[in-house]
């Protein structure tokens, strides 16, 4: 993509809302994504600061100190002839245009030593994790763009979280082993405003794929993610837009094996004390393949979400389609979410919510035999009891669901809300799904059904109890 000026990229904005926008659009939605991109036009090839595309060298330095020369002349693109290259993580900067090219390939590094430790925040928590393979922090007005590849090589991370795992489910320990197994995600935005991200094909991430961190006016756009290459990859999430804000994802196609396109904004008591939301996010026009949620709401609700719409989606094999999910010591309020246009064929649940998702995982307790004032700092962080107890219940309400179109799926409806705090304000409009069974409602509130037709083989109705004011 080449540099554009401020009244040139407005234009070309107005022109996609125009082609995709609905006259009912809430006024939020014209204001998604980057404002403005302006890379100055020179080019700095990372080959004349020593980059040698030969799949083996590595080239970390190399790249980085073209980065950083290209920043020091006041930006520009830094490109690289064709091949590929072997690196570490490379942090952008400012006014820096990191072009990967058709034919362009950067190949992560298997060992985590070429991953310096950074403080950032992973799953919900802030603590000391590895750097991402692409950085970009603190920065402002900075792309990565191209139709090359960025291939994370995951496999060693994930062959070594399966054995860590393996020996932490023995000793009761569930809730800490994806914070104990250390695995670089792809790209990482952290604290940074007006970035760009198009094109690129990202392949086999160690961890997550791209994750936006508290950050504004981000545009993801025509992004492709290959993350089963040679396997499948635990945690390797799709997009994770956390505690962030004017998001704009749009023409991504997703094949993961967490969830593909998934909203996040901090777990229990460290999210609670960070207490940031992750607001006014667009989401079009997109597929998602294999992968635990077509679009994922959680479970990391700490800070709330809220103004955020999905629309256009496709899922094909995924593993659910529209899902909601938190625990009873995360709080959070989830609301105003509008999701339209959404169609699935072959995925196991059509629909899930539930705010007290996956125990195991959810619930940390410190097993006998260890001593509070020895463990890790982000052990403690992950013991820290929510107090009062009723902080940590999540909401979830205020949920537009509208034209939806299900084929094959195992189940339709899976919606179980808590005693305490149910599930209140779902409208649901316009709604078919295919379903060998229709599922359930329970502890619900204030739903409202609106052509909504629910075809189950077995023959059997959706189930709701424990409801008020909910009636198909």
């Amino acid at each position: 993509m080449i540099a554009f000026s401020r009244t040139l990229l407005s234009f070309l904005i107005c022109c996609i809302f125009a082609m995709t926008a609905h006259a009912d659009d809430p006024d939020w939605i014209t204001h998604v994504g980057i404002r403005n991109l302006d890379i100055p036009e020179q080019t700095f090839r990372a080959n004349d600061y020593g980059a040698v595309a030969d799949g083996e060298t590595l080239n970390t330095e190399a790249i980085q100190r073209a980065v950083n020369a290209c920043a020091a002349e006041g930006g520009g693109k830094v490109v690289f002839d064709k091949g590929s290259y072997h690196t570490g993580s490379i942090f952008l900067k400012s006014n820096v245009q990191l072009h990967i090219d058709e034919g362009v390939e950067l190949l992560g590094s298997q060992d985590l030593k070429d991953y310096p430790e950074i403080w950032t925040r992973v799953a919900g928590v802030e603590m000391l994790w590895p750097a991402a393979l692409v950085n970009i922090i603190g920065q402002r007005n900075a792309a990565v763009t191209g139709k090359g590849i960025i291939d994370g090589q995951g496999k060693p991370f994930w062959d070594a979280y399966w054995a860590l795992r393996k020996e932490y489910e023995s000793k009761k320990l569930r809730w800490i082993v994806d914070y104990d197994a250390k695995r670089p995600r792809t790209l990482l935005v952290d604290g940074c405003w007006d970035i760009l991200i198009e094109d690129i094909t990202f392949r086999r991430a160690g961890f997550w794929t791209v994750h936006i961190l508290y950050s504004s006016y981000v545009t993801i756009d025509g992004i492709t993610v290959q993350n089963n290459i040679g396997g499948h990859g635990p945690s390797t999430d799709g997009i994770d837009i956390d505690s962030s804000s004017w998001i704009l994802v749009q023409n991504a196609d997703i094949d993961c094996n967490d969830d593909n396109f998934c909203i996040k904004s901090g777990r229990d008591w460290d999210g609670l004390r960070i207490n940031r939301p992750t607001e006014y996010v667009l989401i079009q026009n997109c597929i998602s393949r294999k992968g635990g949620g077509l679009i994922t709401f959680g479970s990391e609700t700490s800070g709330g979400m809220r103004y955020i719409m999905a629309r256009n989606l496709k899922a094909q094999g995924t593993k659910v389609g529209i899902r909601f999910k938190s625990a009873r010591n995360r709080g959070g309020v989830v609301e105003d979410i509008y999701l339209q246009n959404i169609t699935m064929d072959s995925v196991g649940v059509a629909i899930e919510i539930t705010p007290n998702w996956n125990p195991s995982y959810s619930y940390s307790e410190l097993p006998e035999g260890y001593d509070y004032r020895t463990l890790p700092d982000h052990w403690r962080a992950m013991l820290e009891p929510v107090l009062p107890a009723s902080r940590g219940i999540p909401t979830f309400r205020n949920i537009y669901i509208d034209q939806v179109n299900c084929q094959d799926a195992r189940k339709a409806i899976f919606a179980d809300g808590l005693v305490e705090k149910p599930l209140q304000g779902f409208h649901l409009k316009a709604i078919q799904i295919r379903a060998r069974e229709a599922g359930k409602i329970q502890h619900a509130k204030d739903w409202s059904f609106d052509q909504v037709v629910i075809e189950a083989a077995d023959g059997n109705p959706l189930k709701i109890t424990d409801s008020d004011n909910v009636e198909l």
